[in-house]
């Protein structure tokens, strides 16, 4: 996938997740593809080399790069969204003999302050800096405003499919490949897939099932839609760090110093763990989010051995608890497919929260 997407004279970056400036890449026209594991088996013995108590991302990941997997790319970009991701940019040269620049970004933890948008400010500022490296051409300010602009357009659309989701003639299989296509696809090919998926919201209720709640880290494996569909639920609301995470809540204005309008735009995206923010506010914003799809139950999707996510667990458990809305947990290590017991747990869920909305 990573040589299909490789284009003639573009440079091509991959990306560990979870938050990045795009808008800066898609000015200085780098192509990104992100790399969530990938999924399945590691591609090779250089999982090995890391602690059996690090998840599975990473693990893979470094097995995916040392095994030749993104030869194709020109750079990997780590974002320090964990202590894992952040000693892989080191652990990937040392030991998977990546010989290719290993770009660092640190996005802004904890709250909005002055002195983190100027903290946030100079990591763009760095970052371009390599990326002009890479591609032999400087940032071009005008550029980067018309790609502030194009992705905005991406994120609106991207929301109101999820926050719309119960008038969207679409099922959550269907759904979730078009949201994750922005993982690899060129940004105005992802919109242009999106505008057409847009068309089909209406003002009529679409959604009939059991409308459930996730949060998590990523949708892998992506058969649990199938599993939920099958099992008559729907996805209602999203919290997933690679997908409902990664739009913004309130987006900022633009015009003005588009550096200063990228700074402001990590400060307007959803609370997350990853980010080191408020806990009590990220409590708030899910049960506000819960409480607005209609959702009748919370499934609670991580990764094994993922610390940012673990952290807000007992939180959530307690928050949800509080407020009577049936809980799933489940926790996986980045499988191919979902085994025969989880689906039996998620049908069983499903059935639980079906006879909890039709008792009196």
């Amino acid at each position: 996938m990573i040589s299909a997407r490789k284009i003639q004279g573009r440079k091509t970056v991959a990306v560990l997740p979870v938050h990045y400036p795009r808008e800066l890449f898609t000015a200085m026209d780098i192509r990104t593809v992100e790399l969530w594991g990938p999924p399945g088996p590691p591609r090779g013995p250089d999982a090995g080399r890391i602690q059996t108590y690090a998840c599975a991302i990473v693990r893979n990941a470094l097995a995916f790069l040392a095994s030749g997997g993104a030869d194709a790319v020109d750079a990997v970009l780590f974002p320090h969204t964990c202590d894992s991701i952040q000693g892989l940019a080191t652990l990937a040269p040392d030991f998977g003999g990546w010989e290719k620049p290993a770009l660092r970004y640190l996005h802004p933890k904890g709250e909005d302050r002055p002195a983190a948008r100027a903290f946030v400010r100079a990591e763009l500022v760095h970052l371009a800096d390599r990326l002009a490296e890479l591609t032999g051409s400087p940032l071009e300010i005008p550029r980067l405003a018309a790609a502030i602009g194009l992705h905005a357009k991406i994120d609106r659309l991207r929301g109101a499919l999820l926050s719309r989701r119960a008038f969207l003639g679409m099922g959550d299989p269907a759904l979730y490949r078009l949201l994750r296509r922005g993982e690899f696809l060129g940004p105005e090919d992802h919109l242009a897939e999106l505008a057409d998926a847009a068309r089909g919201l209406g003002e009529e209720r679409m959604q009939r099932g059991i409308p459930l709640m996730v949060t998590g880290y990523v949708p892998e494996p992506m058969t649990l839609f199938d599993s939920l569909e099958a099992a008559g639920a729907f996805i209602a609301a999203d919290d997933y760090a690679a997908v409902g995470r990664r739009v913004p809540a309130a987006p900022p204005a633009v015009g003005g110093d588009p550096l200063d309008t990228l700074a402001a735009k990590a400060f307007a995206m959803p609370p997350c763990p990853t980010r080191g923010g408020d806990q009590d506010a990220r409590m708030e914003y899910l049960a506000s989010l819960y409480r607005h799809s209609g959702a009748a139950g919370l499934i609670v999707h991580v990764q094994k051995f993922c610390e940012p996510e673990l952290f807000d667990f007992p939180a959530i458990r307690r928050r949800f608890a509080r407020i009577g809305a049936p809980l799933l947990y489940l926790e996986g290590e980045l499988e191919n497919s979902l085994s025969g017991q989880v689906i039996t747990r998620l049908e069983a869920f499903v059935e639980m929260v079906d006879a909890g909305r039709m008792s009196p």
